[in-house]
């Protein structure tokens, strides 16, 4: 790259015309002589440019021409100073006349600031830019300085001389075929050769990968064998293909994560339905593959449930009233096994059964049953009867005795119980009235001082019993309504669709308070089932309820005629 002077001249003048005058002026005289408002330092203008500059200042300013070229005589010592080039100014001589005899030696020094060129290019490079290889090309008409940021002149490159120059070419300066192309950067040092006063770029292309060479449309072998970009391109390969195995796997494990998320998902909506098959515990060994053994449960009470006159009702309704009737109905059921910890055992067309004690012992099942089938009662108040629109009535029947409970089947399984006590207490829902709760003569005496209101219906013929004193079941003296269905005070306004409160999954359910348990039941979780093993974690002394309503100073008393 060799020197030739530049145009500094305009950039001068324009800087003495906005400092002196202001932009207006500068504006004005531009406009009048029809120039561009700016000047690139390092591009030679025409001498016509200036002398219409001068020319319109003074016809603008009114003011001979030889004052204006004395002012811009002592400006541009100035502009020089401003420019960096003061220190030349100081050497070039001790007085007046030794400076003036030197001043050749100013215009050398700019002359060797101005612009550059090409004076040889090597092979690779011709490739890739393919006129740099025309000698006398000016160096700044091709590339732009990207690194460091100086100007394309010798003492600016001099000033940086150990820094790492990138340069970049032209858009313009390419073939057109070529525009698709990213723009190639060169990167590389600039070496001073001062016996041929010129300044040598060691440079080879600015890439980091194989993708940016491709872009390029070059190959390996148009970079120079010592040139540590080969090194660059292919260590930084292979940290690019070890960074997508990196992203591969964390996409695979972030999608392993969502896919467990979605199977945990489905696992817990899978127990919840085998959970409402079957008691939890139950379920759990069968999960794990092992054998049911039956139990033996010395005592517990199991209620029977019919809808009256559900024959009649099914031979005149259509079949999807009797599902929407019977639905509305369970679900009510449903929510109540919640409030009572009661377990249901299974449903058969209109018939519900469920039982206490069973399969978690606790001393209070008959109390638990005697609630839940007050609970029932009062839940089919809101089930209307699809042929006269009225509330349909029930028969429970509630009897206490020893079972046998185990898992029967192997496809689609079923908890099931076996022993005198589910037929006596199938009789006593057969032989009760409508919308009466029937008691057998050992479901009273496990009832008798517990805080219930008993009547005594008398002695019946019951099929294949003989003759029984049974007794009918009126209402907890201890319990409110509220407390038996298990409504919380958020939900005792609000109902579903069916007018029932609460709903049938068991949010908002209250479980009811027990002797022997400590907590509150926890309610049915549509997700995770009824939890029949927490149910009884505690198992504290019975206190007898009739101390409670000594306590409500009330008159309730036990009828037994």
């Amino acid at each position: 790259m060799e020197e030739e002077q530049y145009g500094f001249i305009n950039n001068c003048l324009k800087s003495l015309f906005v400092e002196k005058f202001g932009e207006e002026i500068w504006e004005k005289l531009r406009t009048q002589a029809g120039l561009e408002d700016n000047f690139m330092t390092y591009t030679v203008y025409d001498d016509d440019v200036t002398v219409k500059l001068v020319q319109e200042a003074c016809k603008t300013l009114n003011v001979p021409e030889e004052t204006a070229l004395k002012l811009f005589g002592d400006y541009f010592f100035s502009f020089c100073k401003m420019s960096g080039y003061d220190r030349m100014l100081r050497t070039l001589g001790g007085n007046l006349i030794e400076f003036i005899e030197n001043l050749d030696a100013l215009h050398s020094y700019l002359a060797l600031s101005y612009q550059l060129k090409v004076k040889q290019a090597g092979v690779n490079i011709q490739k890739f830019v393919p006129r740099l290889r025309t000698t006398g090309t000016r160096l700044d008409t091709y590339f732009t300085i990207v690194h460091p940021q100086v100007t394309f002149t010798i003492f600016s490159i001099k000033k940086f001389i150990n820094s790492q120059f990138v340069l970049k070419v032209r858009r313009d300066k390419l073939p057109k075929s070529w525009n698709q192309r990213p723009l190639l950067k060169l990167r590389g040092q600039m070496v001073w050769m001062e016996g041929l006063q010129c300044m040598l770029y060691l440079c080879s292309p600015k890439l980091r990968s194989l993708e940016e060479l491709e872009e390029q449309q070059m190959h390996l072998s148009d970079i120079a064998q010592h040139d540590t970009t080969r090194d660059l391109i292919l260590f930084n390969q292979q940290r690019l293909a070890e960074i997508e195995l990196s992203n591969q796997l964390e996409r695979k494990k972030e999608e392993l994560r969502i896919l467990s998320k979605n199977l945990d998902a489905e696992k817990k909506k899978s127990e919840a339905l085998l959970y409402s098959m079957l008691p939890k515990h139950v379920a759990n060994q069968l999960k794990e593959g092992h054998k049911v053994e039956a139990g033996d449960f010395s005592s517990c009470t199991i209620l029977f449930s019919d809808v009256v006159t559900f024959t009649n009702i099914c031979s005149v309704c259509e079949p999807i009233q009797i599902v929407k009737m019977l639905n509305s109905m369970y679900s009510r059921f449903d929510r109540l096994t919640s409030v009572h910890g009661v377990y249901k055992v299974e449903t058969i067309g209109d018939a519900y059964m469920v039982v206490g004690g069973v399969p978690v012992p606790v001393p209070s099942h008959a109390e638990r049953v005697a609630n839940f089938a007050l609970g029932m009662r009062i839940a089919v108040r809101d089930v209307m009867n699809p042929i006269t629109q009225k509330p349909i009535q029930i028969r429970i029947g509630i009897h206490s005795g020893p079972v046998l409970a185990g898992v029967v089947g192997d496809k689609m399984p079923r908890y099931c119980l076996f022993g005198d006590t589910v037929n006596t207490a199938s009789r006593m829902e057969s032989h009760g009235l409508p919308d009466k709760i029937h008691l057998s003569p050992t479901a009273f005496r496990a009832l008798q001082h517990q805080g219930f209101d008993i009547v005594e219906r008398g002695e019946i013929e019951v099929k294949g019993k003989g003759k029984m004193t049974t007794y009918f079941l009126m209402q907890n003296l201890c319990a409110s309504e509220n407390e038996i269905m298990g409504h919380t005070e958020e939900n005792l306004g609000n109902t579903d669709g069916d007018g029932a409160l609460g709903n049938a999954s068991g949010n908002g359910v209250v479980a009811m308070k027990y002797a022997d348990c400590q907590e509150l039941v926890p309610s049915m979780e549509a997700e995770d089932g009824p939890d029949i093993q927490g149910w009884f974690q505690h198992v504290l002394n019975p206190v007898s309820p009739m101390e409670n309503i000594r306590k409500r100073k009330t008159n309730h008393h036990f009828l037994i005629s």
